[in-house]
């Protein structure tokens, strides 16, 4: 039986949204909660946190605004110590590959005597559709810094269905899923397959580190996402996570979505139109 009230930390998020819908789908009692909502949650004001999760059994934990910052681990650490003493049993924290400080807010979450999850994903395939590449995609070409390997780029539909499982499913509770899409590609092997899907070209153009994190800057995005995306360039994608795994099927009992399908279905909703785009 699934719990009373399921805690969405992050419910705005790529992940978060589709978890909460899904739940909702499934008739489950959820709250979504951020630092716009009432209640509101911030995970740099702790004192937020109480009242968020007053009166839940389980929480889906996406963290603002990387597992990889230094404060992490104390945070997930802070928030399971709190969790227990309201009587929440079961968390279910959304992780990243490779990342140590991912890896030591894992050790936090086991080592809480809670009941947990951890869902260890590879790079969203939404963040061409979804994130500050779209409109790169949409103006015809995507810089990225030179040297990056390739990576088995998962569908954030996938991690959803996966995180609701472990949520509803007590079966699959005190497990970690580690989850790739079904092949590693490389940033050139996706813009073919999203050339292929829209039916215009979307060139690759690889540049240093310096000049790439200047266009990002030239974006005008904000200079702790420019500092995040510079280290996980740098850390994540020298080789260590081109490996798939299958997670998805573990938890689900079928396979990965192949990039290629994510691709067609992103071109048919409509989001890599030009005619439509402000930037187009």
């Amino acid at each position: 039986m699934s719990p009373e009230t399921i805690l969405i930390v992050g419910p705005n998020g790529k992940t978060g949204c589709r978890v909460e819908s899904r739940l909702k789908a499934a008739g489950v009692s959820t709250r979504g909660v951020s630092r716009a909502t009432t209640p509101a949650f911030d995970w740099q004001n702790p004192q937020t946190w109480a009242r968020a999760m007053e009166g839940t059994q389980a929480a889906y934990l996406t963290y603002h605004p990387d597992l990889s910052v230094p404060q992490a681990e104390t945070h997930i650490r802070r928030f399971c110590t709190m969790a227990r003493r309201s009587g929440l049993e079961h968390v279910v924290l959304l992780s990243g590959r490779g990342e140590d400080g991912a890896t030591r807010a894992e050790r936090a979450l086991r080592d809480s005597g809670l009941d947990w999850n951890i869902v260890q994903a590879s790079w969203f395939a939404q963040n061409f559709s979804e994130n500050f590449m779209l409109d790169s995609i949409i103006n015809g070409e995507l810089v990225v810094p030179a040297g990056t390997s390739a990576e088995p780029f998962i569908d954030a539909d996938d991690i959803a269905d996966v995180a609701v499982a472990t949520l509803v499913e007590p079966a699959l509770r005190n497990r970690q899923f580690e989850l790739t899409g079904p092949r590693p590609m490389t940033f050139a092997e996706c813009m073919e397959e999203i050339s292929a899907a829209v039916g215009y070209s979307v060139r690759l153009n690889e540049v240093p580190m310096k000049r790439y994190v200047a266009t990002l800057r030239e974006q005008g995005l904000p200079e702790h996402f420019v500092s995040l995306l510079q280290t996980l360039f740098t850390d994540l994608f020298d080789g260590r996570s081109a490996h798939t795994a299958h997670g998805v099927r573990a938890a689900l009992g079928r396979p990965a979505t192949d990039f290629s399908v994510y691709a067609r279905r992103v071109a048919v909703s409509g989001v890599w139109n030009r005619t439509n785009a402000k930037h187009a």
